[in-house]
């Protein structure tokens, strides 16, 4: 099993520090860092000593906006707010057209051949929040599907990680569903364009370590239930494509075929 997916099947944090005690921490750390004491900050903060306690400690209901935000401009902390949570990105994908004929072109794929399959499968909490492209079961062997659909890779990385925490929390998503999961196998199906393709073949030696499988086994275990189980893989697709093979290798499975479109700006004309 690879290293990626071996730390997706790990515990997520079950909580966070709330705000306040997270700026209180801070406040308080930085203080001590430039030798003040609660007595001298109030003073230069023109308060008492009480609310420089409270606002440090982090535990009122109601923490003191003016207060902090003068203690922290005072102390030189800057605050930045992380909205790049890990779903965010795969979610704003998901509103793209193209992004959306891909996922269609793969759900009527698994269709047809007996799957039953969910898109958008919202999966975690708070800031774990994700939503798994693809989700499919075959009930003969209770073999789950885990898919996500990419139309461009800027941070390879990335996609691993989601994919690794998507395949780890689809057991429980497809039990939600009335489904029995018995076999995970989680499967990158990227848009067949030259720039996907290169970006693959940059990445050859990660995606031989967390990525071993390939287009063939996938699509002959997707076919028939009899066949062995593929490692995680990866595979291209056109979603245009009148062709009877849906799956495609990348290049750096042995393709010598060109991919079908230059970049995603040639795809979405094409798909227009």
């Amino acid at each position: 099993m690879s290293v990626w997916y071996q730390m997706a099947m790990r515990s997520l944090p079950s909580s966070e520090p709330e705000l306040g005690t997270l700026i209180g921490a801070a406040i308080k750390a930085m203080r001590l860092d430039v030798s003040w004491t609660e007595r001298e900050f109030a003073a230069r903060l023109r308060t008492n000593q009480a609310a420089v306690h409270r606002l440090e400690a982090g535990r009122q209901r109601h923490i003191d906006s003016q207060l902090a935000t003068a203690a922290l401009r005072l102390l030189g902390i800057r605050v930045s707010v992380d909205s790049n949570t890990p779903g965010r990105a795969g979610r704003r994908e998901q509103r793209d057209a193209i992004h959306a004929r891909c996922v269609g072109y793969v759900t009527r794929q698994l269709t047809q051949r007996g799957w039953e399959v969910r898109s958008e499968v919202e999966i975690g909490e708070d800031r774990y929040r994700g939503w798994i492209d693809v989700l499919g079961y075959r009930s003969s062997d209770g073999a789950i599907l885990v898919i996500e659909v990419k139309t461009q890779i800027d941070d390879f990385g990335r996609v691993l990680r989601s994919l690794g925490c998507y395949a780890r929390s689809s057991r429980d998503a497809a039990r939600s569903l009335g489904w029995r999961p018995r076999i995970v196998v989680p499967a990158l199906i990227a848009l067949a364009s030259v720039e996907t393709d290169s970006r693959l073949a940059a990445n050859v030696d990660l995606i031989r370590n967390e990525l071993p499988g390939d287009a063939d086994s996938l699509a002959a275990w997707v076919d028939d239930p009899a066949t062995k189980a593929p490692k995680p893989s990866v595979a291209l697709i056109d979603p245009i494509s009148r062709r009877r093979a849906w799956l495609w290798r990348t290049r750096a499975d042995g393709r010598r075929r060109p991919a079908a479109y230059a970049d995603y700006r040639a795809a979405a004309a094409a798909m227009r």
